[in-house]
């Protein structure tokens, strides 16, 4: 944390502000990290279906999507501290269920488990809304990506951890897979603690003081019916959607793709923690370009390597580890460009009351698109094979490319 304050504005507020924010990012990122692939396998192993098993990041997501709106009310009545708070409670007790789940073959608390983990998500998403609270324009989206960058530390241990964590599950004589939502919950436990003592003062709070406006008062009907009609806050919602559909429907799909030839769970942690590494590992470098080259010029940029990464992990083997790690490396990072440049489209795009409410929604269809991803995923999985899956997760970004270039006319 020594080396953030070039990241920072010039208040001791921020500063606070946004190191709290990072360190509970780094155990969220422990905690729902380490669940992907477990969470797959598991579903898998208890149903007897690869077919079914992408509903574990299904209702992983439709868990965050749930949530969207209900943490960003609370965050108007509350402020950030209360909303992230509810969420990576919910998380505990969803970390709880999975194990129950897994231990007893029990699909239902299985996916319940997975549904409420998706609310540590929710808060994980707001958690970089809440970092640009009192930001200027200038360092929008640097602000941003440094709270989305304290996950990598986090989210790259986190499948790391699936080998230790399924050897302390087996101690206490529970299913290996079930280890990385014994190490979500406690991790989400201190998540909690970390933004209860130390997000003081509250920056949605203050922001709204300064801003003597009342920001919550725009409803989410209300931002829909605006974003509707503002050509370029549909399209920062479509790119960060899209980004994410792209990302979900093909790294969830990754672990069961690896084990048709019995991969270790040891080489799928690392290739998804190398997933993770491009996701978040150069987000301050992506903020930074975002804001000297411009939103969508970056999401341009991401569009670029979301391409890449489908066409070399569509055309990777199951067990070439090295070319799926690459395939998915280049699929985080071009996740990474998407999301957090058009978030700081987004912010910019709407008016200060309709701000909350819009990054409310936009978080929602973002969830949305990607539980779709993933249950379509595990579809064509099933029925064709992974390289058609990569093909089609593709078509979406190909049209985002497109819709690209007409903003950049209307830019222009």
């Amino acid at each position: 944390m020594g080396q953030t304050s070039f990241l920072m504005p010039n208040t001791a507020l921020q500063q606070k502000v946004v190191r709290t924010l990072a360190t509970a990012q780094v155990l969220n990122g422990v905690g729902v990290a380490g669940t992907v692939a477990a969470g797959s396998l598991l579903v898998s192993s208890i149903t007897d279906s690869e077919t079914l098993a992408g509903l574990a990041q299904t209702f992983s997501v439709l868990g965050a999507a749930a949530m969207a709106l209900p943490l960003a009310r609370l965050t108007a009545r509350g402020g950030r501290r209360l909303s992230l708070s509810v969420g990576y409670v919910a998380g505990v007790v969803g970390s709880i269920s999975a194990v129950v789940g897994g231990a007893q073959k029990n699909i239902f608390f299985m996916l319940l488990g997975t549904f409420l983990v998706g609310s540590a998500s929710a808060s994980g998403y707001q958690a970089r809304f809440a970092a640009i609270d009192l930001a200027t324009s200038e360092t929008r989206a640097k602000q941003l990506s440094f709270v989305v960058w304290g996950s990598t530390i986090g989210a790259v241990a986190g499948p790391n951890l699936m080998d230790p964590s399924g050897r302390l599950a087996e101690h206490f004589n529970l299913p290996a897979l079930v280890g990385p939502y014994i190490i979500s919950a406690l991790t989400l436990i201190f998540a909690t603690v970390v933004i209860q003592l130390f997000l003081r003062p509250d920056p949605y709070l203050v922001a709204e003081k300064q801003a003597n406006v009342k920001q919550h008062k725009g409803s989410t009907r209300a931002a829909l019916t605006h974003i509707r009609t503002n050509p370029k806050a549909l399209f920062a919602i479509s790119a960060i959607a899209i980004g994410h559909v792209a990302m979900v429907s093909v790294m969830v799909m990754t672990p069961i793709h690896m084990k048709h030839v019995d991969v270790s769970l040891q080489i799928i942690g690392f290739v998804i923690s190398v997933h993770v590494l491009g996701m978040y590992a150069f987000s301050p470098i992506v903020g930074s370009l975002s804001d000297r080259l411009g939103r969508v010029r970056v999401i341009q940029i991401g569009i670029t390597i979301l391409l890449l990464s489908t066409l070399v992990s569509g055309t990777a083997a199951a067990d070439d580890a090295v070319k799926l790690g690459i395939g998915l490396f280049l699929l985080g990072l071009g996740w990474s460009c998407t999301l957090i440049a058009g978030s700081a489209y987004l912010s910019e795009s709407v008016s200060v009351e309709m701000r909350p409410a819009s990054q409310g929604a936009s978080d929602l269809v973002m969830n949305l698109a990607g539980a779709g991803g993933g249950a379509i995923a595990g579809v064509i999985i099933g029925t064709l094979s992974y390289g058609w899956l990569c093909l089609f997760a593709a078509l979406p970004v190909i049209a985002l490319a497109l819709a690209a270039r007409r903003i950049m006319k209307i830019e222009n």
